[in-house]
């Protein structure tokens, strides 16, 4: 950012704004300063080759790895592991302000450790489905999290953990919950606290904004074991729990972009109601209307009823935060879901058109937020959601392509004049 800065003195200098002396002490200044772009950019190539090499490796022992004795194939398991641990311990205690290393060291030896662990099985024929792998792999890469205070580690065992979720809830046979996620997932939070407290405005830290509400996301599906029309409601949960996490004022400081929380909590709710503004849904849950009793068995009942309380959870927060009056719709659309679901029970019609109207009422409150904030992203958003929603009917209703075709028209010139409406009120504010 500093060489526009500079480019720009000589005009500013000309044209009043600045004196001579204060531009040579701008100048100065961002001459002094240190390149953090040159350090990024050390960090981020620093951890693509130490993962790079790890993989490398492994690549060209697998190629020849049927032709070594055994005693080579411990060697080589375990001495990548080893030459990890001697590069964390010579970045922890010889490099301890230089960051490169630290993360570079712990993502070799994180992946050096899983690495090793399955040739090691491999090599004694000891039987076990990947999921054991997994579990064990993050248990013996989680203390690099704390120990090198390594954000990539972090990544890499969230990324390990929901897929370990993945393995035991949806591809292994027969599948279960996997309760041990959460635990695993619990461990990992003090680093996020951490960095939020004191690295706010850091890369890794906003891809913890992602990543950890996408981990949620992806895992939840796993606990569909009986009553899958109840996922439905854990899952509208859960998107407004993350949408109300997005509003606390630590994200609300941040760019949309950085809000993983809000933008996912937001996006989630939409396309779920998107999914069930078609009929299959409210059929089925009105058939499922006998089997009431059934859902108290079920592990879905129960984590809906928590996510349910959890948002309402910070739902009053946010009022004790501010007022009542700031409360918009997307705040409570959790609790509308929740009335329109247990009306489908004895009112699929009314219910299917109630989440319609929702959509649209959605839409139109994005676009009017956008105009009202001058935010282009938010604006086509809301356009967004009105041209999904006529797409949606646009295959399930009888109407005519004349007006299927004359609604695409009007939504199209919606956009153009939303659109010009803002840039043409930026330009004149400059």
């Amino acid at each position: 950012m500093s060489k526009p800065v500079l480019r720009a003195l000589p005009e500013l200098i000309e044209a009043g704004i600045i004196s001579e002396e204060n531009a040579e002490k701008i100048k100065q200044y961002y001459l002094s300063r240190p390149d953090k772009s040159g350090a990024r950019a050390l960090l981020v190539f620093g951890i693509l080759g130490a993962i790079l090499i790890g993989l490398g490796i492994i690549l060209i022992i697998a190629h020849n790895w049927d032709q070594l004795p055994k005693f080579i194939k411990i060697i080589i398991a375990f001495l990548p592991m080893i030459l990890g641990q001697l590069a964390c311990g010579w970045a922890l205690y010889k490099k301890t302000e230089q960051r490169v290393w630290k993360e570079a060291s712990a993502a070799f030896l994180f992946l050096a450790i899983g690495a090793c662990i399955s040739m090691v099985s491999q090599i004694y024929n000891i039987p076990g489905k990947i999921s054991d792998l997994m579990f064990l792999w993050m248990l013996l890469g989680l203390p690099l999290v704390y120990l090198l205070s390594s954000s990539i580690a972090s990544f890499i065992y969230i990324s390990g953990i929901t897929y370990y979720a993945c393995l035991i809830g949806y591809s292994e046979y027969p599948s279960h919950i996997p309760y041990f996620y959460w635990l695993f997932l619990a461990l990992v939070l003090p680093h996020y606290y951490w960095l939020i407290k004191n690295k706010p405005t850091s890369n890794f830290t906003v891809f913890h904004h992602w990543l950890l509400p996408l981990s949620l996301i992806i895992t939840l599906g796993t606990f569909g074991q009986q009553e899958e029309m109840l996922m439905f409601l854990a899952y509208f949960s859960l998107f407004g729990w993350l949408y109300l996490v997005g509003r606390l004022t630590y994200f609300e400081e941040q760019a949309i972009k950085n809000n993983g929380f809000l933008v996912l909590g937001s996006l989630g709710s939409v396309i779920l109601l998107l999914i069930l503004s078609f009929d299959f849904f409210w059929d089925e849950l009105y058939y499922q209307r006998s089997y009431i009793s059934d859902w108290w068995d079920a592990p879905e009942i129960y984590l809906s009823i928590v996510l349910t309380l959890l948002a309402s959870i910070f739902l009053f927060l946010l009022i004790k935060k501010s007022n009542i009056q700031t409360i918009n719709l997307l705040d409570i659309l959790y609790l509308i879901f929740l009335a329109i679901f247990l009306s489908g029970l004895y009112a699929p019609v009314q219910s299917l058109i109630f989440v319609n109207i929702l959509i649209f009422v959605l839409g139109l409150l994005y676009i009017n937020r956008g105009m009202q904030k001058d935010h282009l992203g938010i604006l086509n958003y809301g356009l967004l959601i009105i041209t999904a929603l006529i797409i949606c009917r646009f295959f399930d209703t009888k109407w005519s392509f004349i007006i299927r075709g004359a609604l695409f028209v009007i939504v199209g010139i919606g956009f153009f004049i939303a659109n010009y409406r803002i840039l043409k009120r930026r330009k004149s504010a400059t």
